[in-house]
């Protein structure tokens, strides 16, 4: 991809589309506005997708999320702050970056669109829906609220014993949501950094979604994903043609990373045409 000033462009070679399902293996809980409840609601509820009042995963938390992780197994320095958020921007000098093509996170997950050289972001997160079979599932048991639980915690004083109570929101554990990531190709590094994408996957499976995670919420885990190679040669064909590999878990891709990223390469092949 150049970004110099004569030959600025940005050209799509392919893209992957990454589905699958994530399924929430304890309560997850991701928190949404307070500001229209009625007197007496739950005042720390989770996000609901407002046409169907199921709790809904959005991309922002869940590419924060692969972000902040593949940050910190790198040791990159928390340099951009976002209100009381830090996260890691390769910042430009005089117009120059010179360690954006080599950082392991900026070009796929993006740095702000002022900062040098100023390249489309690679990775595109959707919100992640609940699946119709789970959101079924859900409406079958005697939840506390619409598709979620509450769950009491309490903080103990360790002195006197006393407690005070608190509730929080969750959405089951076994609850299942519809997830699509979408990574382009711009330039052929783009290939070795989808092993970026693939190991943030596994990095979040080790840790939490959402709050509350030191105390038990959050557990996540991937499972039936889909690779689909969408080279851009073969864009206007039919989503049912194009080449797709899948995966029953994140270690199962993991296992097959280097013959992975090797197909990627092969089916999307940047040409010295695309090159000139």
């Amino acid at each position: 991809m150049s970004t110099s000033t004569a030959t600025r462009r940005a050209t799509i070679f392919g893209r992957v589309i990454l589905t699958a399902q994530l399924r929430a293996v304890t309560g997850l809980r991701i928190g949404g506005a307070t500001g229209t409840l009625a007197i007496g609601a739950l005042d720390n509820p989770v996000v609901r997708d407002p046409l169907t009042n199921q709790p809904y995963i959005p991309g922002s938390a869940l590419k924060g999320k692969l972000r902040s992780l593949s940050e910190r197994i790198e040791g990159l320095v928390s340099n951009w702050r976002i209100n009381n958020v830090y996260l890691h921007i390769c910042l430009a000098q005089n117009g120059q970056n010179p360690n954006y093509h080599t950082c392991p996170v900026c070009p796929v997950f993006g740095v702000p669109g002022d900062q040098a050289p100023s390249a489309p972001t690679r990775l595109i997160v959707r919100d992640a829906f609940l699946i119709d079979e789970s959101a079924r599932e859900l409406e079958a048991l005697r939840l506390d609220l619409p598709y979620s639980e509450i769950k009491w915690e309490a903080a103990i004083d360790r002195v006197t014993s006393a407690a005070t109570p608190r509730q929080v929101e969750r959405v089951p554990a076994g609850a299942r949501f519809a997830c699509e990531m979408v990574y382009t190709i711009y330039e052929p590094e783009d290939f070795e950094r989808f092993r970026i994408v693939a190991r943030a996957l596994q990095l979040l499976e080790d840790d939490y979604l959402g709050g509350y995670g030191s105390r038990g919420s959050g557990k996540v885990a991937f499972s039936d994903i889909t690779l689909l190679a969408k080279p851009r040669e073969q864009y206007d064909k039919p989503r049912e043609t194009l080449p797709t590999r899948t995966f029953p878990s994140v270690d199962a891709l993991l296992q097959q990373l280097d013959e992975t990223v090797a197909w990627l390469t092969s089916t999307i092949l940047v040409t010295t045409r695309d090159l000139a």
